[in-house]
């Protein structure tokens, strides 16, 4: 947390809407550079800096931890603000922000290893993640071993890819298997700056260019015994609970970054706007305005009426997402159970959306001198970050016929 967020953090409530009234500056800083970063696909460490500073990185810190308390709804009201200046920065902090909010409901991280990521807030940007992805990305054990020390704690190896914000992650939470006679999996807390970490700068994408998602590679990195957490024997059953805690992760997961997407879209929405008010071409058929200077764009019904679709999509798919999110902090099943089906359909509504922005400014909207052509390029790249949508449809057609099985019993 930040020296400032830290002082007045006995008072949640107080302290998010802070943090909230910060956010438009943040916002436009995180505009003003996210060109230059996308451009050379340098990573944002002024924006996370400017989150830091106001108290964003640590919004849903427990108040037991001396955090405001941020709820899910507080979350995506951010995100999807974050993602309007630049969304490599929006998926950083997204990150963060669920690690801190799943401590919070399940206190999964040792809370002395716990405490020491609070001190690193408190004294500076403490980016976290979970780093699961490997190369090859099946079903299975996963590849990265865990082996015992003499000490008692374990020797971490392997190579995971697809690890958003890793050339600054202050903590990783590492998916791997033990080398015992029967495996168990789980999550092993390593120090980004622990010995035998390793960078590999391969990320280089189509979009989200600043979200430094390179390959890291571990080989013979210690972690002590009580940093490793929630072992256990692989492919083994889970009870009901495990799976409640594992189907709320998912849909915060889900929603966090459903509103990143809607602030890309908004983004996108914005500068159309923009574009339609100003465009003024020289073959419309209506005479000019006294002033003598044309008819923009806008005055076509074509374009207002294209217009009007995208807002009533972005309006639904936006209600969509904070009425489910409240839901969430409410506790009700319902809406952690449809979060999956909101997350596609976010994705497909802003996907849509900028597309048609781009499809109605035509030449302009694909110039790199605009920055339409980043918001399609980060819209696509997004949904790295989702399962593929048949996986999503299956799920959620099974569980409709499942419903169905009930009533006719």
């Amino acid at each position: 947390m930040s020296t400032r967020s830290a002082d007045r953090s006995t008072d949640g409530p107080s302290a998010v809407a802070e943090a909230l009234a910060r956010l438009p500056r943040v916002v436009d800083l995180l505009a003003a550079r996210a060109e230059e970063h996308d451009r050379d696909a340098t990573f944002p460490y002024q924006g996370i800096e400017a989150l830091h500073e106001a108290g964003l990185l640590t919004l849903t810190v427990a108040p037991r931890y001396g955090g405001p308390g941020g709820t899910l709804a507080d979350t995506v009201r951010v995100l999807g603000q974050l993602g309007r200046g630049d969304a490599s920065v929006a998926v950083l902090a997204a990150f963060t922000l669920l690690q801190h909010a799943e401590q919070a409901r399940a206190a999964r991280w040792p809370t002395p290893v716990y405490r020491k990521l609070l001190g690193e807030s408190r004294r500076g940007p403490a980016l976290v993640n979970t780093l699961r992805t490997e190369p090859g990305g099946g079903p299975g054990l996963p590849g990265t071993v865990a082996r015992r020390a003499a000490d008692g704690g374990w020797v971490l190896d392997g190579r995971k890819t697809y690890c958003t914000g890793s050339e600054a992650l202050a903590w990783m939470a590492v998916w791997a298997r033990t080398d015992e006679p029967a495996p168990r999996t789980g999550l092993f807390l390593v120090r980004g700056d622990t010995e035998g970490i390793e960078v590999d700068p391969v990320w280089d994408q189509l979009g989200l260019r600043a979200s430094a998602g390179h390959d890291v590679l571990f080989s013979g990195v210690r972690v002590p015994a009580e940093a490793a957490i929630g072992l256990t024997e692989a492919g083994g059953p889970r009870s009901e609970a495990q799976l409640a805690a594992e189907r709320l992760d998912l849909a915060w997961h889900d929603l966090a970054l459903s509103a990143v997407h809607l602030g890309v879209a908004r983004a996108a929405q914005d500068w159309l706007v923009r574009f339609l008010s100003q465009r003024t071409p020289a073959n419309l058929t209506e005479p000019p305005p006294a002033s003598g200077r044309g008819y923009p764009h806008a005055n076509l019904p074509r374009y207002r009426t294209a217009l009007g679709e995208m807002e009533s999509s972005l309006i639904a798919a936006e209600e969509l997402v904070a009425g489910l999110a409240a839901g969430v902090d409410r506790g009700e099943p319902t809406a952690v159970d449809r979060s999956a089906a909101a997350q596609l359909i976010v994705n497909r509504t802003t996907t849509g959306a900028v597309q048609q922005a781009v499809t109605l400014t035509g030449n302009p909207g694909l110039s790199r001198r605009h920055p339409l052509e980043r918001y399609l390029r980060d819209i696509l790249s997004g949904r790295v970050y989702f399962p593929a949508d048949e996986v999503v449809l299956d799920a959620v057609g099974r569980a409709a016929l499942e419903r169905g099985a009930r009533r006719a019993h």
